[in-house]
């Protein structure tokens, strides 16, 4: 039987206001959910999870956004509740056509939203730069712990000193079909190491093992495969919606350089926030940090009336900025 997400605290996955079911272009059926107020006067924020993940990965991000914002997330095909598709389905053309399918069937007509996408989430904006469907709905993007291209080399989980040899290993792990098995401590100090910063803390840890291990190895390994041969790059430099980045400084998986990187590429880059000792998932292991940033998104590129987070009730957090100099 696959692991099942936290049942109870902060990583526990909250209850949707709504589930609906989308539809991609290749018939690929996609779960989403719906949380927050049901009014139109609630800004949208679109909520993209990465590889070997689920909705359930968002659970302190939408637990708190949801309270004032419509919280749209979603399983990628082979993930959580998403079926998965034959070995052909498996492309970061299917990312985009997924991505569109979701916006098109969650958001009310001429709807915009603030979206961001955790590593092959943010994968999938990139994949998306030039749809106009998401080009007509993105009104800023978050990338978090990303990277467009060279991921096999660039990687620290297998440290070797030659580039072509961290290659080749990253390679065979991303594409590999073994089994994770059930979520013991061994099994949680390896997902640290590879995935996590020092300061991760141990409810963090399982909460990420139990959603990492329920991803079926099939899946795991061609997705994994995609990954391993990614060149998104003049996607990226095609993302001219405003754009902001967070990396962790310890990410093993998609290393801080790969962020800096898109720094350099990216139209309308609103800056990197680089989180010390952080790993690779920022969303579990400073949910604070991306949750202030995509408020500050949603207040400065979302709401009409340019109010402040003060006159539109908004409760205040704090920024990135003020997260990472506290």
């Amino acid at each position: 039987m696959a692991p099942t997400p936290m049942a109870a605290g902060p990583y526990a996955p909250p209850a949707p206001r709504r589930q609906l079911t989308a539809a991609s272009a290749d018939g690929s059926r996609l779960y989403v959910e719906v949380h927050g107020p049901d009014g139109a006067e609630a800004p949208a924020v679109v909520l993209s999870h990465g590889w070997t993940c689920s909705t359930a990965f968002w659970a302190p991000v939408v637990r708190d956004l949801a309270a004032d914002h419509k919280v749209i997330v979603y399983d990628q095909r082979g993930h959580g509740r998403t079926p998965a598709v034959g070995p052909r389905g498996y492309t970061t053309t299917a990312l985009a056509d997924d991505l569109v399918a979701v916006l098109g069937a969650a958001l009310e007509p001429g709807e915009r939203a603030v979206l961001a996408g955790h590593s092959m989430g943010g994968m999938t904006m990139m994949a998306s730069a030039g749809r106009p469907e998401f080009r007509e709905r993105a009104a800023a993007v978050l990338l978090c712990n990303t990277g467009s291209a060279n991921l096999s080399a660039e990687s620290l989980v297998i440290p070797l000193r030659s580039p072509g040899g961290r290659r080749v290993a990253h390679q065979v792990i991303l594409g590999s079909r073994a089994p994770l098995g059930p979520v013991t401590a061994l099994a949680q100090r390896i997902l640290k190491y590879a995935t996590m910063g020092p300061a991760a803390t141990p409810e963090q840890v399982e909460a990420c093992a139990r959603i990492v291990h329920a991803c079926p190895s099939g899946v795991r390994s061609r997705w994994g495969k995609v990954l391993a041969g990614l060149e998104l790059t003049g996607e990226a430099a095609r993302l001219d919606v405003p754009t902001a980045v967070i990396a962790g400084t310890a990410d093993r998986l998609t290393p801080i350089v790969q962020s800096r990187r898109l720094a350099s590429v990216l139209p309308d880059f609103l800056g990197l926030t680089e989180l010390p000792g952080t790993g690779h998932m920022t969303p579990i292991e400073e949910p604070d940090v991306v949750i202030g940033r995509i408020r500050e998104l949603v207040r400065d590129h979302l709401r009409d009336d340019g109010a402040t987070a003060a006159e539109t009730n908004t409760p205040a957090h704090p920024t990135a900025e003020e997260k990472k100099t506290a």
